[in-house]
């Protein structure tokens, strides 16, 4: 055990060898001790003055004082605790058990992968609330921190009760014990209630079940939310009790899992299943004086539009979200009334001519942190940076959820997954980018399609599986290419204002060579949401080969500025490389075409242009490194190989060739 625990769940406790360790009696004390264990970094100084002392005459000689008996608390003789360099301070924990960073690690690295004995060690260091019992009355920046560390806390912790209450045989007492308390702690929460009412009906407790149910009712009309769907949940679960067969149910299965795990149960049969799309809501930012209003509500109004505009997943219209702040109500704790999967929430501060927004992704269900950023500009002009930061805060929603989704549905049986879960997992290895591969992504897109035949985006997914057949030539490419075109029309039919479905027309049209038609439908595409990456990159593509090679520059970086960890990363740097090929610049051509080819999933066709832009460049030993890799897995690659591969104009084709003659691609 080690030597030296902090508990800030409950009351702020430290004990050294089992032995409590006394602390003067200062809530500034306590305070910093807390805010500096969960800091990332280190602190300035001037930060935590400005966060724990209002007006003191002397804020630094306090804050020394309390470090100095942090100190006297944390320190021995050979080791150091209280790390301060320069002008800022840092605790270092290492080797201490901290309550609130075990919990914190664990919720980081997912509280679904736990497992029964670790769930209860978690659940026992809950002591109760976040320094509970720690209160400041004019210390609105400090009050601010610490509310939004108590709900996280009561999240993380409901959601260990959730996976603890999944993990124990069923309706066993240490199992009930942990769903009373989870229905304490989320009384709001339906998965929670749903729960409780189906372990009371087993055990032939009805009368119970129905006292229960009236209490919910109350509480739930007590603040306007929809109580039908509890209700239909109780009907459900009588139903199936009073004509449940002797068998009994495995041990280890939950009766969330068995009621799907929502309210909206839907049909019970093994018929098609819904899409199940992932949901989010953005709830409003708050401004640095813990109020709303202003540049806070302008932004958050702007990523919820912007969001929508992708059509990726549900947004919860603005107003749904400002009414629940209105009543005070926790991000966290109108994330499950509004049952949605996700929840962003987020902070706008101006100091020192800098505007800072710190924003947050959590998974309701599991209180997890999926994404977490800040954001710094200087406000010369506010409203383009306001416009670039919300950029980069919804394009890295978009792709952080995708991710997420995408993992989530690849440990999934393939024959249990709805249609959302089947299109994420046809993304997965579409992603690959090899034959076989796509192959499987094609056959995951198909599938989801059979059970969401309105489903616009696996459409456009599908369409991506035929557009990768004839582009590296897996099969036969007028054939391929009908197929990529008729998926689009097909997501296109579904869902016109969907930014993918005019991304893979446009691809479409631009295997069977309309340049035209397929520059305005990827044009259509960015129209309708400006914060499509893919729309840009395919924008880039076109134009690199026999269009605005600038314009192509231009929209690569803005696809890279959009998302920057995409996927299609070597295509983003490969199409800037070819536009600078087309202007001349042959050095910057081979810069670029080099970061292409490092990306862990380029391609063969990826390392042709990097070996025909250092061919231009005059880098012929890099070049033919390159044309060695390529004839490893093609021997008969040419020059007529790649140049069949694009529709570049006759100018770019004569350099393209030219390059391939000096490393023997001739």
């Amino acid at each position: 055990m080690p030597g030296l625990s902090v508990r800030l769940l409950g009351q702020l406790a430290i004990t050294r060898n089992g032995v409590p360790m006394a602390l003067p009696a200062s809530r500034k004390l306590r305070a910093l001790l807390a805010y500096l264990a969960l800091a990332p970094h280190p602190v300035g100084r001037s930060r935590l003055c400005e966060l724990l002392w209002d007006v003191p005459n002397d804020p630094r000689g306090e804050l020394r004082w309390c470090l100095s008996k942090l100190r006297g608390a944390l320190d021995t003789p050979d080791q150091r605790r209280v790390r301060t360099q320069d002008d800022t301070v840092a605790l270092d924990l290492g080797g201490c058990l901290v309550d609130a960073l075990e919990i914190s690690h664990a919720a980081t690295h997912g509280i679904d992968t736990l497992d029964a004995e670790r769930l209860r060690a978690l659940a026992e260091l809950f002591a109760g609330d976040f320094l509970d019992g720690l209160e400041f009355e004019r210390n609105p920046h400090f009050n601010s921190w610490l509310i939004g560390q108590r709900r996280r806390f009561r999240s993380v912790h409901a959601a260990v009760l959730e996976r603890l209450v999944a993990s124990l045989p069923t309706d066993c007492d240490e199992a009930t014990a942990h769903l009373d308390r989870w229905v304490e702690l989320a009384p709001f929460d339906g998965r929670a209630h749903t729960t409780l009412l189906a372990s009371l009906a087993r055990r032939g407790e009805i009368t119970a079940a129905e006292k229960h149910l009236a209490v919910a009712a109350q509480l739930f009309q007590s603040e306007d939310l929809d109580f039908a769907p509890l209700r239909t949940a109780w009907r459900v679960i009588r139903d199936q009790q009073s004509s449940a067969s002797p068998r009994p149910q495995p041990a280890c299965l939950s009766t969330a899992s068995q009621l799907g795990a929502t309210l909206d149960l839907g049909p019970l049969d093994s018929g098609p299943l819904e899409p199940s799309h992932t949901s989010l809501a953005v709830m409003p930012f708050i401004e640095e004086s813990g109020l709303r209003g202003g540049l806070a509500d302008g932004l958050t109004h702007d990523i919820i539009t912007r969001l929508a505009k992708l059509r990726d997943f549900f947004v919860i219209a603005r107003g749904s979200v400002f009414a629940l702040a209105d009543k005070g109500i926790a991000p966290e704790e109108a994330g499950r009334r509004l049952k949605v999967d996700y929840v962003a929430t987020g902070t706008v501060r101006s100091m020192a001519g800098r505007l800072i927004v710190s924003v947050e992704l959590v998974e309701v269900r599991t209180a997890r942190i999926v994404w977490a950023e800040t954001f710094e500009r200087r406000p010369d002009d506010i409203f383009a940076v306001l416009d670039d930061v919300g950029d980069s805060i919804v394009s890295s929603i978009s792709v952080e959820v995708e991710t997420v989704e995408r993992n989530r549905a690849l440990l999934k049986a393939p024959n249990s997954l709805n249609a959302w879960e089947a299109y994420h997992r046809g993304l997965w290895h579409m992603y690959r980018f090899t034959q076989a591969e796509n192959e499987t992504a094609r056959h995951f897109f198909a599938r989801a399609l059979q059970l969401d035949p309105t489903f616009a985006r696996a459409y456009a997914g599908l369409s991506f599986t035929h557009w990768q057949n004839a582009f590296q030539r897996w099969g036969d490419r007028d054939r391929e290419s009908a197929l990529a075109f008729e998926s689009a029309g097909q997501s296109l039919l579904v869902d016109d204002h969907n930014p993918a479905a005019h991304w893979a027309m446009g691809r479409a049209l631009w295997l069977r060579g309309e340049q035209e038609g397929s520059l305005g439908e990827l044009e259509q595409a960015v129209k309708l949401s400006p914060n499509f990456a893919l729309g840009h990159y395919a924008l880039s593509f076109v134009h690199s080969q026999s269009g605005d090679p600038k314009a192509a520059i231009s929209s690569s970086d803005h696809s890279r500025h959009l998302s920057p960890f995409d996927p299609l990363l070597f295509g983003m740097l490969g199409a800037r490389a070819m536009s600078h090929v087309r202007l001349g610049q042959f050095e910057e051509a081979a810069v670029w075409a080099l970061k292409a080819a490092a990306r862990p999933n380029a391609h063969a066709i990826i390392l042709a242009i990097a070996a025909h832009c250092l061919a231009l460049a005059g880098r012929l030993d890099e070049a033919r490194g390159f044309a060695a890799a390529i004839r490893k897995t093609l021997p008969d690659y040419r020059a007529d190989d790649f140049i069949g591969t694009f529709r570049f104009e006759p100018d770019a084709e004569a350099l393209f060739r030219q390059g391939a003659r000096r490393i023997g691609l001739g």
